[in-house]
């Protein structure tokens, strides 16, 4: 059986090293989940440039998370996790790791409900923000989205958003976070002195400025490199810096602790409003690629054909 995916056999920039290629399948029926529609993450193009090179084997199916549905004539929606990459249209996946879907869970929530809830949902478990003062980069994103509310919800006493895209202030004020323009290195010098704990995705000029103005004793995790760059202090930080990678912190989880992990966060997931989204036709990746690094904009979705999840 074949498939269609969308794979990288060098790093490098995603529009360059990506490309559309027909794929075979592990022989045998196995357990196969057509797509239905998959994400396009930063976390999804960042591998893809080579960021991690020395956690991945070439060549490589893009794509880390997504719902589809199963090939057995049931249409059981799956989301089709810890297998090959999720874009492509048929998924050979392990059934111990394939996560049911409620049916009062819409496909475009489902697609999304892994890389980001998880990852806010581990951070929070593991730095606890209770009567804590909360500081977010890169806060328009669906990540810091979900920090946000549910640190607000764990007791933070509060939590500032530092962000890029204009159109994203009234909805972190709708949501109880104070925004802080990215632009404004003075009032991010200021929230970063008063943060108890700082859960940074950007790196670069602005995650390095938030870890040297955080006093000691305060907590610095960083979990993403949406600016492309590292971060490099001038001087020893008096906070202490951690690294969260959602893969790794994972790593241990038995089936039916993985299985266990996401029946708790559907209803967490019922309750959070749901980001806009615009969708793209697997043949279009290109325009999705493209539209996803626009600041800004709806949550971008590559959707599969449909004729494969009959």
């Amino acid at each position: 059986m074949q498939t269609q995916a969308l794979i990288y056999r060098r790093f490098g920039p995603p529009l360059d090293a990506l490309a559309l290629e027909p794929l075979a399948l592990p022989p045998g029926g196995g357990f196969r989940v057509a797509m239905v529609l998959s994400p396009v993450n930063p976390s999804d193009l960042i591998p893809v440039t080579g960021a991690y090179a020395h956690r991945i084997t070439l060549p490589c199916v893009a794509g880390y998370e997504g719902v589809g549905r199963v090939l057995d004539g049931t249409g059981r929606r799956v989301l089709p996790l810890r297998a090959g990459g999720t874009w492509q249209k048929v998924v050979a996946a392990d059934p111990d790791w394939a996560v049911p879907v409620p049916e009062d869970i819409p496909d475009t929530l489902a697609a999304r409900a892994y890389i980001n809830p998880m990852a806010a949902r581990g951070m929070l478990a593991r730095w606890p923000v209770a009567g804590r003062r909360v500081l977010l980069s890169g806060a328009g994103s669906h990540c810091a989205a979900l920090l946000g509310r549910w640190a607000l919800a764990g007791g933070a006493t509060e939590v500032a958003g530092i962000y890029r895209a204009p159109a994203r202030r009234a909805a972190l004020e709708a949501a109880g976070i104070r925004p802080i323009p990215m632009a404004d290195h003075r009032q991010i010098a200021e929230a970063a002195a008063r943060a108890d704990v700082a859960f940074d995705s950007l790196g670069g000029p602005v995650g390095t400025l938030v870890l040297e103005r955080m006093r000691a004793g305060a907590d610095f995790v960083g979990y993403g490199l949406l600016s492309g760059q590292t971060i490099r202090p001038e001087r020893l930080p008096g906070a202490g810096f951690h690294r969260f990678h959602l893969r790794e912190a994972q790593a241990a989880l038995t089936p039916a602790e993985w299985q266990a992990a996401f029946a708790a966060l559907w209803p967490l997931l019922r309750e959070a409003p749901e980001p806009p989204a615009r969708e793209y036709p697997l043949t279009d990746w290109r325009a999705a690629i493209a539209a996803s690094s626009q600041p800004g904009g709806a949550k971008v979705l590559l959707r599969f054909p449909e004729e494969d999840a009959t």
